[in-house]
């Protein structure tokens, strides 16, 4: 039986994303997401909770997610959640979880501003983010065993 591992997201961007190359390289792309909920408590008071989202992406998404988004810039992210356990020098077991972006699109600009490519080109928003590319050998996404610990 095969499973399942699915995630669609919306949020905000919570600082510029960060790109980086890997020994082989493949472009790397990490943000984070803030995603608001809001509710109404017993009482019917408002409540709201954020949760903060790491996001990796890889290959030429990776690139242009580097290249259009920034800070505050709204996003949708689909893709599969990565769960990884490892030991720091002093013995202690972290985990590590991020959304591995398969597609991102990006919905909007801070501040209802156009992204300048977009206004160039006489279009509202910003080209969405294609699939990403692999390197050779790559079949998932995960060039692990050459990046840094985010942590």
């Amino acid at each position: 039986m095969a499973g399942l591992n699915r995630v669609v997201l919306i949020g905000n961007l919570t600082d510029d994303p960060e790109l980086r190359y890997t020994q082989n390289g493949v472009a790397r792309t990490r943000f984070r997401v803030a995603i608001n909920r809001r509710w109404k408590n017993r009482e019917g008071v408002l409540q709201e909770e954020t949760t903060f989202v790491p996001i990796v992406v890889w290959g030429q998404q990776a690139e242009n997610c580097a290249n259009y988004l920034e800070k505050g810039r709204l996003v949708a992210v689909e893709g599969r959640l990565r769960i990884d356990t490892f030991e720091t020098e002093e013995g202690e077991r972290r985990k590590v979880i991020e959304v591995v972006a398969e597609n991102v699109q990006f919905l909007g600009a801070p501040g209802g501003r156009r992204d300048a490519a977009a206004e160039a080109a006489g279009e509202g928003e910003a080209p969405s983010a294609e699939a990403p590319a692999r390197a050779s050998g790559d079949e998932t996404g995960d060039e692990t065993g050459d990046e840094e610990v985010p942590f």
